[in-house]
């Protein structure tokens, strides 16, 4: 292992632009790094300030490059010069460090990262509500107009594998700023659309966009928020997410029920959202990526300075393209099938998620056929899901005193007293829903039914992110991405069945059969709050965060 100060010892170095930091050994370097990658993996100085494009052409052209005519090293060369690496870190309390930024930044950033949430997250419920008018006028079929609200959630799916990885190696302010634009397009796209075929794959493309909004938020928030201070800002995103598509149906409602508006304008309603955002980003976030930051200003001091040697520890893992795909893409699925807190989590969240789509969908048509609701009135009973998720906020505010009580003695596991009660509540809440699904039953009974569900819902989605962002710290977004990928291909699929399994089993025997899987999960947090700590000690990528 390379030397070249004490583990104790933190000299600093001196630029013109750039300010002090500490320089450390790599032992003592606070940034952690891919454990798949072996110290072999390092990549040779001369290669640092090389650009991915040069890298890209030399690969295509199977070369091996060798940068300024040297010769390629053996393993014993290497070791030699291993020796001469500086790794740059912050000082204690630097400013530029992003866990040291003002309150009034930080929760700047949060807002406004989760502000892009709730527009993506009513952008997927608003759809549906839309969906009688938009068959009207594209003379598509219900199932085609499912497609769409399907397509959407595989966007959310699919691309956080690449991107939340990305993000780690990038920065985060350069993929909220293109996801956002990106969003905003493809919403246009279906807004103009004349066929429901261009709706389908605007609606992919957008989920694709907006997939940014949830899986990288939560690594946001890890990266400036301190584990006992986590527990309000997740909070208030993961009411953002949760409300936002009781928030777009709501609206969707009024404005599919309006013979002037219709379904054109729930996507317009979210085009002038996202407008609003991107103008705001600029001026509200700031990177807060520490190892990209410090990658930066080692780049910066590599050029002043003439000294070669310098590097960010997370150089170690992206400095060539091929270790850098090979990181990115496969790092969420290497988490999601490896990790058994991962797994077990992205499975309880992933059947959660599902059963969020399937009220998105059925709650239309159930209250339309039990209840002779219109479509203004059927979008005001998601008003039942906004309260839901207060109401589950309510209960993460006991939560958080939970945590700080305990967290000496149980670390991250005091995160999960409020998810194992959400166990227990959600499938009595499916169990409500479904035998209160008769004319006889008044209608406040369905809602209530909604309401247990939300809220059951909202505690098991922030335990979820809470939880994984503390036990994963600087690979969180990579976790949550994996996690990501099972619950939007639960929500991708859910949608495609809902209809069908309710005309055969009826509202009641379906909810039923769905109540009974979320009761086989009930020892999932309960299970994680016994051996947690046991478990994570035998993760090579848990292990390495350090909880403080």
């Amino acid at each position: 292992m390379p030397t070249t100060t004490s583990d104790e010892e933190a000299n600093k170095v001196e630029s013109p632009d750039v300010r002090s930091l500490a320089r450390r050994s790599l032992s003592s370097v606070r940034e952690a790094v891919d454990p798949r990658l072996s110290p072999a993996d390092r990549p040779a100085d001369a290669t640092l300030d090389e650009g991915y494009l040069r890298q890209l052409h030399d690969h295509r052209h199977s070369e091996k490059h060798i940068a300024s005519g040297e010769k390629e090293k053996t393993d014993e060369e290497y070791e030699d010069s291993s020796n001469e690496i500086i790794y740059v870190d912050f000082e204690e309390g630097d400013p530029r460090d992003p866990a040291n930024f003002t309150y009034a930044r930080k929760w700047a950033i949060t807002v406004t990262a989760s502000f892009f949430s709730i527009i993506t997250a009513s952008s997927s419920g608003a759809y549906a509500l839309g969906f009688p008018s938009m068959d009207r006028d594209l003379d598509a079929t219900r199932f085609q107009a499912t497609v769409g609200l399907s397509t959407y959630t595989l966007g959310f799916a699919v691309l956080p594998l690449v991107t939340t990885s990305f993000s780690e190696e990038f920065g985060r302010q350069p993929l909220y700023v293109v996801s956002a634009i990106g969003c905003l397009l493809m919403h246009l796209m279906a807004a103009l659309a004349q066929n429901i075929q261009t709706v389908i794959v605007a609606r992919f493309l957008a989920g694709a966009f907006g997939s940014t909004s949830s899986a990288m938020v939560g690594g946001s928030i890890a990266d400036i928020w301190a584990p006992h201070e986590r527990g309000l800002p997740m909070s208030i995103f993961a009411v953002m997410v949760l409300s936002g598509p009781g928030i777009g149906c709501i609206a969707a409602g009024w404005i599919e029920q309006n013979p002037h508006l219709e379904w054109r304008w729930i996507q317009w309603l979210h085009v002038i959202w996202l407008g609003v955002l991107i103008v705001a980003m600029p001026v509200f976030m700031k990177e807060t990526r520490s190892a990209v930051l410090l990658t930066r200003l080692a780049k910066k001091l590599r050029k002043e300075t003439g000294h070669p040697h310098y590097r960010a520890h997370v150089e170690d893992e992206r400095a060539s393209l091929r270790t850098l795909i090979y990181i990115s893409c496969t790092r969420p699925i290497y988490l999601l099938f490896t990790e058994p807190v991962v797994a077990s989590f992205s499975l309880w969240v992933g059947f959660a998620w599902g059963i969020l789509y399937v009220l998105i969908e059925s709650i239309g048509p159930a209250f339309q056929r039990i209840h002779h609701f219109n479509t203004g009135q059927t979008g005001t009973v998601f008003v039942a899901m906004i309260v839901g998720c207060f109401a589950g906020e309510a209960i993460q505010l006991y939560q958080e005193k939970l945590y700080a009580k305990y967290y000496p003695t149980k670390g991250p596991e005091a995160r999960l007293f409020s998810s194992m009660l959400a166990a227990l509540l959600f499938p009595a809440g499916m169990f409500i829903y479904a035998w209160t699904t008769f004319p006889s039953v008044p209608w406040i009974g369905m809602v209530m039914g909604i309401f247990v569900i939300m809220m059951s819902l909202f505690i098991i989605y922030l335990a979820v992110f809470t939880y994984l962002a503390d036990c994963y710290g600087i690979f969180a977004s990579s976790a949550l991405a994996g996690q990501s990928l099972s619950r939007n291909i639960m929500g991708t699929i859910f949608p495609l069945f809902t209809q069908q399994l309710y005309d055969r089993l009826t509202y009641h025997w379906g909810t039923s059969l769905f109540g009974l899987i979320a009761a086989v999960m009930i020892p999932i947090p309960f299970v994680l709050y016994w051996k947690g700590s046991t478990i994570r000690a035998h993760s090579r990528f848990a292990s390495q965060v350090i909880h403080k």
